[in-house]
């Protein structure tokens, strides 16, 4: 009876597996799908592989969420943000804020101390003093330049960890503006939060400054990215494979003014207090999206010779330099650019 019983139970059993191995179905295929969102700006996009549209359209929403989100922290441009009220208040004493923003701000002050102040988040006033911020132009005066002095300088600002404040040295307001590392840093935050979601292969893009790659298309080796050659409009410089690292490229190409035939720079020297001159563009690959959009910066405002130097002993940080008197310049960079030709583009993701 008990062996006719334990019969009767694996019968039962290898018939549930049956049944169960018949309603497996194979997952469904990979799709690519493109989102876009306006913040900071200018035009976030992702593109993704997932299922099915309605897992695309979820997922990238909460990714954009992330975006939006970020941008309340650390916009200069509204007053309710986080960074606006450091801005405000610091400069009367220490001020408490969030886990997040004392990592931004430690991680655009280390930055500053690594590049000797080539990397400053402290200009916003040199932005509007030049007329930036509205997309006009402007020259300032000397005098103008000498009264902003005060209140520039990253080494006025104290971080204290241990009770995550901010405080202002100088005890003047100060303009804390994050254009040159916040895309980045916001790009950091949607990748994780992706990763998360279980996505192995995307592509993000900050207005095309900022770009970072999550894994690969389906069979290929990574996400096909060109570099562009500022000197020739609609060609490239360097055609590279992303995957699992950041891109950014800071360059004049959009933003700048000329005046009396002269072109100015929105990208500044903080110790000139003046547009940089001589330089192109600027293109850095890092494993970081946070830290690539920063060093796009400094290897734009420090010159060629000390770019070399400071880039040297970072392996991982790979540089292409493009400067009108020293023309081509490749640090740890994939390839050989400087001696190759530009040619016309024809990859998925033009960096423009």
């Amino acid at each position: 009876m008990e062996k006719s019983l334990k019969r009767a139970y694996r019968l039962l059993l290898l018939g549930a597996v049956a049944a169960c191995t018949c309603v497996v179905q194979a997952a469904p295929p990979q799709q690519r799908f493109h989102q876009v969102h306006r913040a900071m700006g200018t035009e976030f996009t992702i593109d993704l592989y997932t299922s099915d549209e309605q897992t695309a359209s979820q997922i990238a929403g909460e990714a954009f969420d992330e975006v939006d989100r970020i941008e309340a922290l650390l916009s200069n441009y509204l007053p309710t943000s986080e960074l606006s009220r450091i801005s405000r208040e610091a400069a009367t004493g220490p001020v408490t804020t969030d886990p997040e923003t004392f990592a931004f701000l430690d991680r655009s002050l280390h930055w500053s101390r690594e590049s000797n102040g080539a990397f400053d988040i402290t200009v916003g006033p040199l932005l509007r003093a030049w007329g930036f911020y509205f997309h006009g132009g402007r020259i300032p005066s000397e005098a103008e330049l000498a009264a902003l002095r005060s209140h520039l300088g990253w080494s006025n600002i104290a971080l204290d960890p241990a009770n995550r404040t901010v405080h202002f040295l100088n005890g003047q307001p100060m303009d804390l503006d994050p254009g040159s590392i916040g895309k980045g840093f916001a790009i950091d935050r949607v990748a994780a939060l992706l990763r998360q979601q279980g996505i192995s292969s995307a592509f993000l893009s900050a207005g095309g400054s900022t770009l970072y790659a999550i894994g690969a298309p389906p069979g290929q080796a990574g996400w096909p990215v060109n570099v562009p050659d500022p000197a020739h409009p609609g060609s490239t410089v360097s055609t590279i494979l992303l995957k699992d690292q950041s891109l950014s490229t800071g360059a004049c190409t959009e933003k700048f003014f000329i005046q009396n035939g002269h072109r100015y720079c929105h990208i500044f020297n903080p110790l000139t207090m003046r547009p940089v001159e001589g330089m192109l563009q600027t293109s850095v690959i890092d494993p970081s999206a946070t830290d690539s959009d920063a060093l796009s910066t400094v290897g734009f405002v420090l010159t060629p010779e000390a770019s070399t130097r400071f880039f040297a002993d970072r392996p991982n940080t790979r540089v292409l330099l493009l400067a009108q008197n020293s023309g081509c310049l490749a640090i740890h960079w994939p390839g050989n650019p400087c001696n190759q030709p530009s040619s016309q583009s024809s990859q998925d993701h033009p960096h423009d």
